[in-house]
């Protein structure tokens, strides 16, 4: 029996305080992404330099002439659960491969409780390698590892490779890519003078200089196809960082910034650089190679945008250098040091300039999937916002290291500052133009609008006025598809930096004013099956699945009307990691909080309260709340989240979305007063 049967026979015969009830209508298809493959071809070359099997457990290595080019080592490893750390392939001083236990509430980087064993255990395997710092020579470890129970087979035997490029430093297990980190230094290749392995789990092993040259396997993997709401990149410390898009000739493009460990790759620099998927009808999504790969050691990318220029898609984006490197040694002062003496900026290519690059730069594409990096600094912003204005004009958002409004009549140089005082700087913001108004997002905070025909100093404050739209989600972008329609990107926080991807639709109304619902394209894909409440219910004690569609109506029937949801884990922890949803139709307000305190009053963003960080806030001025409206709730857990992902789209006008750690919801329990619920439906989603 599959498990979409499994999770509909679970239903039947289950006793609750409401009904079970079946829908006829026909399902819809939930919105995928068809992944590139992750099998890789190894390319080994016939010849290592170094073997070990056999009865040759330990030896001699022959000298790196240039460990700049990299190594590899391939193995072939027993799997077993350790009950000590094991350290089963070892070159002393610069290489330890490790077979440990982890422990299972360590989420830290890695992330390794996202897959258990079934008895909770979370044995790993890890290879660590000493680099030196190219900045001051300190030694420090990389780590790269994978927890066993992600594999198919986790115990047994596998091959492993490890590739150290000197640009990637990557974990292969039976062909497949797993973790990789992007190092920073070199391991000193005089202390690479022997070797060995513990032949209990390792049966052989072989070394190559200089590193492999992997080549992704042809075609799509069947059944990598995730739905879109709520996705993550493949792997147990993978997220969806920054992201930004465009809609060109009938194509959205999503490109984000790639993480893994929470920004903790690069030894905490970011290593992040941009990913890219593409949709013609937001229902069948495909994943292209990188647009921007890292292919540098020092290479670590910011937040740009993507814009057409000379009818070429191009993406802005800054080198993060400084993360890394002192300011003098980069090519920032060169760059000011022109901006300073001209009044504009200059056109440099990165590869004839004695710092190492920092600043803006870009990658153009002819066809909107293959792109090449220009290798031009144009700006020393590290966060360069590129857009074009309504009257064709080329604008540009200064973020990060620089601030204020600039133009150009090219990307490549020329900008001169219009106004150094907006926006202020930060992170990340973006230009968008909507009918009769123009917007400017900032980032995780602010936003900022006016009517078109109006000049950039009017600008006003939305969120001091109570009127914004963040929802939850960081760093949104906007960006205008088919038909007048809108849409806002971004991610959510969960651990650290990076996490889901989330989608939302955009509704403008009256005044210029923006909410936001859900796109009906995106809706996550439910049972036909559902349980509903009946007569005076107001509860569901059991809910076979922690991922589910609660949809409900809401009437007010006088004054102050309050609603209130609780998001209750199983019984015997009570309200512990539980979730309160609740809406007050007098006050025109909706917040998350904890259960408990029936007097709780969360902030809202202009009273100071954190929306971006996606846990407890409350979202103000309610639109369409006064008369009967609908509720609709997604509840999203998994093990990967380590709790629960709940999106809440009120009156198809506003949407709010909050991650709560740990909880796994098994229970409702709703609340009212002058308020009336009825049609509540609750559908399990169908993975």
């Amino acid at each position: 029996m599959n498990k979409k049967l499994l999770l509909g026979c679970l239903f039947v015969g289950i006793l609750l305080s409401g009904g079970l009830t079946s829908c006829q209508q026909e399902m819809q298809e939930p919105a995928r992404i068809t992944l590139l493959n992750n099998s890789w071809n190894m390319n080994l070359p016939l010849m290592a330099q170094a073997k070990l099997g056999g009865a040759v457990q330990a030896d001699s290595l022959l000298v790196i002439k240039e460990v700049e080019k990299g190594f590899a080592i391939s193995f072939t490893v027993n799997l077993e659960i350790p009950t000590f750390d094991r350290h089963i392939l070892e070159i002393p001083g610069v290489l330890d491969v490790c077979l440990r236990q982890h422990n299972p509430l360590d989420r830290n980087k890695q992330n390794y409780p996202a897959y258990k064993m079934p008895d909770g255990s979370v044995p790993v395997l890890e290879a660590g390698l000493e680099l030196k710092s190219p900045v001051d020579g300190h030694m420090e470890r990389m780590i790269i590892g994978i927890p066993l129970a992600m594999l198919n087979q986790p115990l047994g035997e596998h091959e492993v490779i490890l590739n150290f490029s000197g640009v990637r430093w990557t974990m292969y297990v039976d062909g497949k890519l797993l973790d990789n980190d992007f190092p920073l230094g070199y391991p000193l290749p005089e202390k690479m003078k022997n070797w060995k392995i513990d032949s209990h789990f390792v049966s052989q092993a072989a070394i190559y200089y200089p590193s492999l040259h992997p080549e992704r396997a042809e075609g799509a993997t069947v059944g990598l196809q995730p739905q879109v709401q709520f996705w993550t990149p493949t792997g147990h410390n993978a997220w969806v960082g920054d992201v930004v898009s465009l809609y060109h000739d009938g194509t959205y493009h999503l490109f984000y910034l790639y993480d893994r460990r929470g920004h903790q790759s690069k030894f905490g620099r970011g290593g992040h650089y941009f990913e890219h998927l593409s949709t013609k009808d937001f229902r069948h999504w495909t994943e292209h190679e990188a647009a921007v790969p890292i292919e540098e050691q020092w290479e670590t990318f910011g937040t740009g945008t993507p814009f057409i220029f000379n009818n070429q898609l191009c993406i802005s984006y800054g080198y993060h250098t400084t993360r890394i490197y002192p300011r003098e040694q980069t090519t920032l002062p060169e760059l000011y040091e022109y901006l300073d003496k001209h009044g504009y900026t200059g056109s440099f290519n990165r590869h004839q300039m004695s710092g190492v690059a920092a600043g803006s730069s870009y990658s153009v594409s002819d066809d909107g999937i293959h792109f090449r990096k220009t290798g031009i600094l144009f700006h020393p912003c590290e966060n360069p916002s590129i857009y074009v204005d309504p009257k064709g004009d080329l604008k540009m958002l200064a973020n990060y290291g620089a601030r204020g409004t600039w133009a150009s009549d090219s990307v490549s140089g020329g900008w001169h500052c219009l106004d150094e005082n907006f926006p202020l700087g930060g992170d990340c913001t973006f230009f968008f133009h909507w009918g009769d108004y123009d917007y400017i997002i900032g980032g995780f905070t602010r936003l900022w609008a006016k009517e078109t025909v109006q000049p950039d100093s009017v600008y006003q404050d939305v969120v001091a006025e109570g009127l914004d739209f963040y929802n939850g989600s960081c760093v949104p972008t906007i960006t205008e598809i088919s038909n007048n329609r809108f849409v806002m990107a971004g991610w959510m926080w969960m651990k650290a930096w990076g996490g889901p991807l989330v989608i939302h639709e955009m509704v403008q109304l009256p005044k210029g004013r923006i909410g936001t619902k859900w796109m009906d394209e995106l809706v996550p894909a439910v049972s036909p099956d559902a349980i509903t409440l009946s007569g005076s219910s107001d509860k569901i004690e059991k809910i076979p699945s922690g991922s589910f569609l609660l949809t409900f109506e809401v009437t007010p029937v006088g004054p102050d009307g309050k609603l209130t949801v609780n998001l209750l884990p199983s019984a015997d922890k009570g309200t512990q990691d539980a979730c309160e949803w609740k809406l007050d139709s007098g006050e025109k307000r909706a917040q998350y909080a904890f259960v408990g305190d029936k007097d709780s009053r969360e902030r809202s963003l202009r009273e100071g309260g954190a929306p971006q960080q996606g846990r407890n806030y409350a979202i103000e001025n309610l639109i369409d709340t006064d008369k009967t409206f609908t509720v609709r709730m997604v509840v999203k857990t998994s093990d990967k989240f380590d709790g629960s992902l709940v999106d809440t789209e009120i009156a198809g006008k506003r949407t709010m979305v909050s991650y709560r750690e740990k909880l796994a919801v098994e229970r409702l329990q709703f609340h009212y007063e002058n308020m009336e619920v009825k049609n509540v439906r609750l559908s399990l989603l169908t993975e």
